[in-house]
């Protein structure tokens, strides 16, 4: 457990809006926590190439720089993603959601998901544990003072635009305030909570 000590996962979601952003380096090293991604995402991100993404090769430069850094499941973390891959959908996750939950959870591990159904499984099992999202890597003050005002508004809206990154109820008013008004929009993600005119 101590070599945990100081590390996030995240699942498929967030390296894909990191990569949008087109400042994921310099975000990743704004970070106090170093990010870890779980091989079965590195899989399922592996599967986008068949579809012309290019998130699995920009993931391998980030692994490579050593700034994601990738692990796998260990015996009791794959009881637990067999349990939730398997079952009603109502209650199971895709493969990288399940693992990266397995792994947090087995690690006592903060985490990153955007989905609401991963979101809603994690807080109900696993409430005692830290969980943010996507729009939080952004809005941490380490990244806001490494990228800038300016800078960080276009890797927010590049995220927003490129891969519809989700934006939770509560950070609509931060996103909105950091592009302006114009910019969310055009933002599907943020268009349909705009107050009407």
């Amino acid at each position: 457990m101590s070599n945990s000590a100081g590390h996030l996962c995240v699942d498929a979601s967030a390296i894909i809006n990191l990569n949008a952003s087109r400042c994921a380096p310099d975000i990743l090293r704004a970070l106090p926590e170093r990010l870890l991604v779980i091989d079965v995402v590195v899989s399922e991100l592996e599967e986008g190439r068949k579809t012309g993404r290019e998130d699995a090769q920009m993931l391998a430069g980030l692994l490579q720089a050593q700034l994601i850094k990738k692990e796998s499941l260990g015996e009791p973390e794959s009881t637990l993603f067999e349990a939730l891959v398997s079952g009603s959908a109502a209650a199971t996750l895709d493969d990288g959601e399940a693992a990266t939950i397995a792994y947090a959870s087995g690690h006592s591990l903060p985490i990153v998901l955007d989905d609401q159904k991963a979101r809603r499984i994690w807080q109900g099992r696993f409430s005692h544990l830290s969980l943010r999202s996507s729009v939080d890597l952004f809005r941490h003050a380490a990244v806001q003072r490494a990228l800038g005002q300016e800078r960080l508004a276009g890797a927010v809206f590049n995220a927003l635009q490129t891969a519809r990154m989700r934006v939770l109820v509560e950070h609509t008013r931060w996103v909105t305030a950091l592009i302006g008004d114009a910019n969310a929009r055009v933002c599907r993600s943020l268009s349909q909570r705009q107050p009407r005119a």
